[in-house]
């Protein structure tokens, strides 16, 4: 795998590192997303968990994004609660923000490791869902 590292949207980190220390409650809510918009603007979420599976916060701010009328995000980082820091996103949502964005970059890493990378990256050999897609003909 070849990882081409991006310069780290530290305030998006800071951002979603916010919403966790305040957002965070229990057991239902331990993650926070934050996603730079192509205006700039930054989408915060947290994830909704539950037992049968509730979206991450990665997926949750996909949806938050859209609802501000944001479709095109240009990077994401996931923070966990309690001073967790930097969380990687599971292989579900590398898929979904693959599918969505393929140009997304996603911050990974943790501590002085924490750097931006192309979402290709953290598939490498993937199935691109739009690539499989039939013509409307």
């Amino acid at each position: 795998m070849t990882t081409h590292d991006h310069p780290v949207d530290h305030e998006l980190v800071q951002a979603a590192a916010q919403i966790a220390a305040t957002r965070c409650r229990g057991d239902n809510h331990t993650v926070a997303a934050a996603a730079r918009a192509r205006d700039g603007r930054i989408i915060t979420a947290v994830n909704a968990y539950h037992f049968t599976g509730g979206p991450c916060a990665e997926l949750v701010v996909i949806g938050a994004a859209a609802a501000q009328g944001a479709y095109e995000l240009e990077s994401i980082v996931a923070v966990g609660d309690r001073d967790r820091g930097v969380v990687p996103p599971c292989g579900r949502c590398r898929q979904v923000l693959l599918d969505y964005f393929p140009t997304l970059r996603v911050v990974v890493g943790n501590g002085d490791g924490v750097r931006a990378v192309p979402v290709p990256d953290l598939l490498p050999e993937t199935y691109v869902w739009a690539d499989h897609q039939l013509d409307g003909e």
